[in-house]
């Protein structure tokens, strides 16, 4: 009957074991995979922005990408003026943006994984999961509704991708410092993020128009800032997390 017990509670043991191993590699798998992500994702912007042709929001005939007068969704434009083919930048921005979007949904559910130990974690946590997934959906959707095609959808696209996001983010930095079971250190990464994603929504909303040549830098420029340091906050983020996870499996 002892013996009984004995082999019973290791095998428990080692169910547990196998249970808890299994969360920890998925989790860790998609943090590297989402490392490379949003690498890649800054490498096939840069190459789009070199194979760009030219033309913006404002001049059609100017010659290959400008930092500060061309928008990221330009990249993704099906044609550009005078007969140019912008088919190599727009393919190289739509592969980019649907893996830093397809990347987020991958973020958000195993990142909630850290927060299920009451119930205001798992709520808290199942909302920012949640509204941080259509976030990276509607990122997605950006890349595949070029703007001169499906000008509307795409706009608000952008307009509803970065809501969520500021959302999402927002949820989660209240969740890390409420909480033991992951380093509320790291927290300070999403508030630092949630500050930029508040300023960006606010000079997306009450900002100078592009229809002006001053705000078609100040509104450029400040959505490229936003979208890099987007990608640094996720990047750093899964790398926060994937230490942490491996460290804690050890």
């Amino acid at each position: 009957m002892g013996h009984a017990a004995g082999v019973a509670r290791v095998e428990g043991r080692w169910v547990k074991y196998n249970c808890v191993m299994k969360t920890d590699f998925w989790q860790t798998t998609i943090y590297r995979y989402i490392i490379i992500g949003c690498g890649l994702f800054v490498l096939l912007t840069v190459a789009a922005m070199l194979a760009y042709p030219g033309g913006n929001f404002k001049e059609e005939l100017t010659t290959g990408y400008d930092f500060f007068h061309n928008f990221f969704s330009d990249l993704g434009r099906i044609g550009v003026s005078g007969g140019r083919s912008n088919l190599v930048s727009a393919i190289l921005f739509c592969i980019a943006l649907t893996v830093a979007g397809l990347g987020l949904v991958g973020f958000f559910l195993a990142f909630r994984v850290f927060f299920l130990t009451n119930r205001v974690g798992q709520f808290l946590s199942a909302a920012g999961t949640v509204v941080g997934v259509i976030s990276g959906l509607c990122f997605v959707g950006i890349a595949w509704a070029p703007y001169d095609l499906f000008f509307d959808i795409h706009y608000n696209l952008v307009f509803w991708a970065f809501r969520t996001f500021l959302i999402a983010v927002a949820i989660y930095a209240y969740v890390i410092f409420r909480q033991n079971a992951y380093p509320r250190s790291h927290g300070w990464v999403f508030i630092v993020f949630t500050a930029f994603l508040a300023a960006y929504m606010l000079l997306l909303t009450y900002g100078p128009e592009a229809k002006t040549d001053a705000g078609l830098v100040i509104q450029a420029t400040g959505q490229k800032i936003i979208a890099y340091v987007s990608i640094l906050s996720v990047m750093a983020q899964s790398w926060l997390a994937y230490k942490f996870q491996v460290a804690k499996a050890v």
